[in-house]
Parts: structure tokens; C-alpha cells; sequence
């Protein structure tokens, strides 16, 4: 089972990755900011009870709780726009930090492998050394 795991990991470009994810988190933000400008300019009030749609004899009554409804039911779909663009860019920044923490992590592993080389070369040197005195 990890297995198949590390091979998907290890076919994911890493390199881009890390590079677009500054992209990514700008994008959500740009997203983000768009979506709450454009909302701020709705209408943020719902109408209150809904009236069937019974056959009536006012016809611009019946069109008016039509109307009221629609913008009810726009609204509530703003707000969740809203919610969910909130939602991906909060998504995104946390990509960021996650790339960030990787990449910086890969560095260390990268300075932990040379510095094991070092010393592994160190310690031949000084194990040929004490063979050769000896």
C-alpha cells in the first residue's frame, strides 16, 4: 500500500509545484477579494415567509413573491459563493505554508546529506589511517 503512494509522489513535479504555489495563493486571494467586493454589493436581507404559488386572481401579488423568492434564493447562493471562495483561498495560503515548509525541509535533508558525505569520507580517512598504522 505505501508503495503506491510514494510512486504517485514520486511522479508529481515537485519543482513545479513549488513554483506555481505563490501563483496559486494569489489567484485564491485575487478570487477572495473579487467575490467579497462583488458581494458587499448585494442585497444582504431575505425576504421573510414564501407564499404557494395557488392559482390567485392577483396575478402582480403572485409575481411580486415570485420575484422575492428568486432574489431569496440568489442571495443565499451569493453567501455561499462567498463561503466557499473564503474556503479556497484559506485553502491556497495553507498550500503556501505547506510548499514553503517542504521546500524548506528538502534544504535541510539536502545539508543532512552532504554533511553525512563529509564525515562518511572524514571517517575513511581516519579508519585507513589507523590501518595503516597498525
Amino acid at each position: 500500500m505505501a508503495t503506491g503512494w510514494w510512486s504517485v509522489l514520486r511522479t508529481v513535479p515537485w519543482s513545479e509545484v513549488i513554483n506555481a504555489a505563490p501563483q496559486v495563493a494569489t489567484g485564491a486571494r485575487r478570487l477572495w477579494d473579487t467575490v467579497a467586493r462583488k458581494s458587499g454589493t448585494a442585497p444582504g436581507t431575505a425576504p421573510g415567509a414564501y407564499v404557494d404559488d395557488a392559482p390567485q386572481d392577483d396575478v402582480f401579488g403572485t409575481l411580486v413573491n415570485r420575484v422575492e423568492r428568486t432574489e431569496s434564493t440568489l442571495a443565499d447562493l451569493r453567501n455561499q459563493m462567498l463561503q466557499a471562495s473564503e474556503i479556497i483561498a484559506n485553502l491556497a495560503d495553507q498550500n503556501a505554508q505547506l510548499i514553503a515548509k517542504m521546500e524548506l525541509a528538502r534544504t535541510r535533508l539536502l545539508w543532512l546529506g552532504v554533511a553525512t558525505g563529509v564525515s562518511s569520507v572524514f571517517v575513511l580517512v581516519a579508519l585507513a589511517l589507523v590501518l595503516a598504522r597498525t
